[in-house]
């Protein structure tokens, strides 16, 4: 994006840094190349964070997501200061402030890094237009991916949409150059420290509750903590990760997310240890990343459609009796004591591990035959760590209908996933409490059990805990039918 640089006017040549996902001082690609063009023309950076009234306004009141940002905006002030700038944190619509801002101060070019969701895209061309009709810019940079749209692609120069073929490519071109780290504090002199920092919003005023917030801790101190206590465990990624009541995950998606980790960071973390299986392993997952978001650069229709089209022709179920099946869902009382338990966890803490969240999809989807574009949507009001083209890429891939997905006649069966990865019970009994006295053979599937034991456990199902509510194989054959539509052409 962007024009010439013989297009700045010279009366206006102050850089503006517009921070959006991308929540840290260190190694932040668009901060680096504002300070390094303030610097050629001895001029200053000023730095603004813009709470977007229009996405905030759908958020509900008690958001984690919007406390975990307030709480990474005061720690990226702090640094900022300690540099010698400031931050200057707005309520409003970016359309509207970027521009002003830009005249107030003299800006001659506003810099931001990529945000390639399909919304924002349309946005940023309106804040380009906005700046070129004032005689000013808009530069973005790539920094939320090692690689984006279109850089990896095969050698006749088409888009991938098959992650292994897209791996190899993704690991033939990567040199150091794309993860070595942006030395932002050589050019911190060019940080602006004359203006006084304009009066954040408070949470209260943009309408949240500020004491409602992540277990997860916030700002690049908290990510730097996460990664330091994760990398002592990432060569055993591989034999971990899919266990709920393990410390198998990184717990580093929501600083992915937001920015406050710089992915150049993680890579290099991966690549240090690519002599044990695990660091092979969560090296694969930030490349699944990449490989999301390159799908969405290239197919945005996709993030609210099926990728694959013929997918469009699945009848889902509609009605009273689907919707209270979908309540039940959302609200983890589906008689299905994993899945149950996946969702609890998802709505108590805004977290949901990433086993659970294939489980608990495939359950919605195949089980319940429910549209997957529901439960998407429930993720993204959700999940402190939602991102749009991780989540419709794992939503997708357990319909069957995205790119490189399972096959539509793949269907996970919640008992048997229980039964394998939560053995003991124990993440059950963490979410579902009131199956805490049944024994780890019965938790998994209690209306099964035997009398005796739901008596001896104070359990009586449909009182203390729901009867399922669709029988497993019954469902399993109601979505093969389902799916015939495409069986041909799947």
């Amino acid at each position: 994006m962007g024009v010439d640089l013989e297009l700045y006017n010279a009366k206006m040549n102050n850089q503006l840094m517009w921070f959006r996902r991308d929540l840290r001082a260190t190694d932040n690609a668009a901060l680096y190349h504002a300070l390094s063009a303030a610097k050629a023309a001895s001029s200053t950076v000023h730095c603004v964070f813009i709470f977007d009234e229009s996405i905030l306004k759908h958020l509900p009141r008690r958001d984690r997501r919007v406390t975990f940002i307030w709480d990474s905006l005061i720690e990226l002030d702090a640094k900022l200061k300690s540099l010698g700038g400031c931050l200057h944190v707005l309520y409003g619509q970016p359309l509207s402030l970027i521009p002003q801002l830009a005249k107030q101060w003299s800006v001659s070019c506003v810099h931001t890094n990529h945000d390639d969701e399909p919304q924002a895209l349309v946005r940023d061309t309106a804040v380009q237009l906005a700046l070129l009709s004032q005689g000013s810019q808009l530069r973005t940079y790539k920094d939320h991916v090692i690689f984006e749209r279109s850089e990896v692609m095969s050698q006749v120069g088409n888009r991938y949409s098959v992650f292994t073929p897209y791996k190899n490519a993704w690991l033939k071109s990567l040199t150091p150059f794309y993860t070595q780290p942006y030395p932002v504090e050589e050019y911190a002199s060019a940080l602006n420290s004359a203006l006084t920092p304009l009066a954040w919003p408070s949470l209260e005023a943009m309408g949240f509750d500020e004491g409602h917030r992540m277990l997860t801790p916030a700002g690049e101190s908290g990510a730097q903590t996460l990664l330091a206590e994760f990398t002592g465990r990432m060569g055993q990624y591989h034999a971990t990760r899919d266990f709920p009541a393990v410390r198998g995950p990184s717990y580093l998606s929501v600083h992915l997310r937001f920015g406050t980790v710089s992915i150049r960071q993680l890579v290099l973390s991966a690549l240090e240890q690519q002599g044990t299986e695990g660091g092979k392993i969560w090296l694969n997952e930030l490349i699944w990343r990449d490989f999301y978001h390159q799908i969405m650069h290239h197919h945005p229709a996709a993030m609210s459609a099926a990728f694959k089209a013929e997918y469009q022709q699945i009848a889902w179920e509609q009605g009273a009796e689907a919707d209270d099946r979908f309540a039940a869902w959302c609200e983890g009382r589906t008689g299905y004591p994993l899945v149950d338990a996946a969702q609890r966890q998802l709505n108590q803490t805004g977290y949901m591990h990433n086993r659970l969240r294939m489980v608990s999809a495939c359950f919605l989807i195949k089980d319940l035959g429910i549209d997957w574009r529901r439960g998407e949507a429930y993720f993204a009001t959700h999940l402190n760590d939602f991102d749009l083209a991780a989540n419709n890429g794992g939503w997708q891939w357990a319909a069957s209908s995205g790119c490189d997905a399972q096959p539509y006649f793949r269907i996970f069966n919640p008992i048997t996933q229980s039964e394998k990865f939560d053995a003991q019970g124990k993440f059950i009994r963490r979410y579902v409490p009131e199956l805490a006295a049944l024994g780890d053979k019965d938790i998994h599937a209690p209306w099964l059990t035997a009398g005796l034991n739901l008596k001896a456990a104070g359990i009586e199902l449909g009182q203390h805990y729901p009867l399922p509510v669709v029988d497993h194989a019954q469902a399993r054959l109601a979505t093969l039918a389902r799916y015939a539509v495409v069986k041909t052409k799947s």
